[in-house]
């Protein structure tokens, strides 16, 4: 027996944005979230929402108010509180839950990489002596980088600060991707840059600084994804599809 499906899909993603487009070409039902943290989001083609559910209790209330069926968390790979507010609101509600979960990026051939385990430690990494840092780590989580203000700081941005930062030496280019080598080896040279510091997000969308910084022969100061609870993942869209017809055909 087929199940009626009605999926919540927590996205912000390029992959998340290529499973809403599959899931409307489908039939499925659904919402689109958005975290609110760019002021213009990619226009979808399910109905969207915008903002927090209030934690685990919230967000299990969504989804028994919504009568969601499934979840699919496709949001970015540093979105830790959102998921793991999603594996213990599902858990609690008994929603079946899928991850898209990309690739990390790993070292090639000519990489000068340093690992470290968040932002606090990338800033703790940065050399005493003062240099050029293109910051690629968005806005969120700038104010370990103030004990360091004898640096020049890059930023890109989606949208402009609407609050002053807390980097006193810093620039700001608006942008969003996907990139190219072509324009990230431009921005690395025109801002002379001497060291990326970056997230192991993964995927193709900002891949290019990596192989740019590479081809510069720039040091990269690489901040490791965070550990999150166990949960089913999916490295493709066609797995998370095929999860879905299952389900439906299951009744699941």
């Amino acid at each position: 027996m087929m199940r009626v499906l009605r999926v919540l899909l927590l996205g912000g993603t390029t992959e998340a944005s290529q499973i809403g487009r599959e899931l409307a070409a489908a039939g499925v039902a659904g919402v689109y979230s958005y975290a609110g943290r760019t002021a213009t989001p990619v226009a979808q083609p399910s109905p969207t929402r915008v903002g927090g559910f209030g934690g685990v209790d919230g967000l299990a209330e969504y989804l028994r108010t919504e009568r969601i069926t499934h979840v699919i968390d496709a949001t970015h790979p540093f979105a830790s509180q959102i998921s793991r507010n999603a594996v213990e609101a599902c858990a609690k509600t008994a929603t079946p839950l899928i991850a898209y979960l990309r690739e990390p990026w790993s070292e090639a051939p000519g990489d000068t990489w340093r690992h470290v385990a968040d932002v606090e430690d990338a800033a703790a990494a940065l050399p005493d002596q003062p240099a050029r840092i293109f910051l690629a780590i968005g806005r969120q989580h700038l104010n370990p980088f103030a004990a360091q203000p004898q640096h020049f700081y890059l930023l890109r941005l989606v949208d402009a600060p609407q609050t002053p930062l807390p980097l006193p030496d810093v620039e700001i280019v608006l942008a969003r991707g996907p990139f190219t080598i072509e324009g990230d080896l431009a921005l690395l040279r025109d801002h002379r840059i001497t060291h990326v510091v970056a997230r192991n997000a993964g995927g193709e969308g900002a891949k290019a600084k990596l192989e740019a910084a590479r081809a510069l022969g720039l040091p990269v100061i690489m901040i490791d994804r965070p550990n999150l609870p166990e949960r089913r993942t999916a490295q493709s869209v066609n797995e998370i599809m095929r999860w879905l017809t299952q389900s439906a055909c299951l009744g699941v």
